[in-house]
């Protein structure tokens, strides 16, 4: 089966939005990390996603703010910025046996080793997955339009990952984008099956 090589915005915004509607759990101690990993370990894939604070000015990079790993219910947001790269997700991130599926991960990987140094194991990008079904886009917004025919929303990509609080609304739109990369995985394994 193939999908269509691109999708453009005007029909992304008749689409019905979609959100990830399971449990959100944030993560700000070094121990609720290892008791995240805990229950991760049992998953052989989940979806990967990172937030980083926004620049707006030149030359002025910040570090991640926050990972985002997602079960199919499940979604643990670890805010970085406050537990650092603890042992217990070191090895998460290397364990090979459990795929992190996620989207452009060569960026995520090298901002996030800028924090820890750590090898990378069990990555799947979906940008290099989707050219087999004949899908041309390498964003996910549009990824997920072309193979759900839904819309997710990315109305809070620019905004403080590193605020106090993180607002609903954050939560939801990082929960949603490491959860749609789980989705498109496991939808685009059942056709290749």
């Amino acid at each position: 089966m193939s999908y269509k090589a691109r999708i453009e915005k005007a029909e992304i915004s008749t689409m019905p939005t979609v959100a990830f509607d399971g449990r959100i759990i944030t993560i700000d101690t070094a121990a609720a990390v290892e008791q995240a990993m805990k229950a991760l370990s049992q998953e052989s894939a989940v979806g990967i996603d990172t937030e980083t604070r926004p620049s707006f000015r030149k030359g002025v990079q910040h570090d991640v703010s926050l990972i985002q790993l997602s079960t199919a219910d499940t979604c643990f947001l670890i805010r970085l910025n406050r537990t650092g790269i603890p042992d217990s997700l070191v090895a998460f991130l290397e364990n090979s046996s459990i795929k992190k599926i996620g989207l452009s991960l060569h960026d995520d990987n090298q901002a996030l080793c800028k924090r820890r140094k750590f090898k990378a194991g069990g990555f799947v990008d979906l940008q290099k997955c989707v050219g087999k079904f004949g899908i041309e886009e390498m964003s996910l917004q549009k990824i997920f339009a072309i193979i759900f025919a839904q819309r997710i929303s990315k109305s809070q990509q620019l905004t403080n990952w590193e605020n106090d609080v993180l607002t609903d609304k954050q939560k939801l739109y990082a929960a949603t984008d490491a959860w749609a990369c789980l989705e498109i995985y496991n939808r685009l394994k059942q056709i290749d099956r």
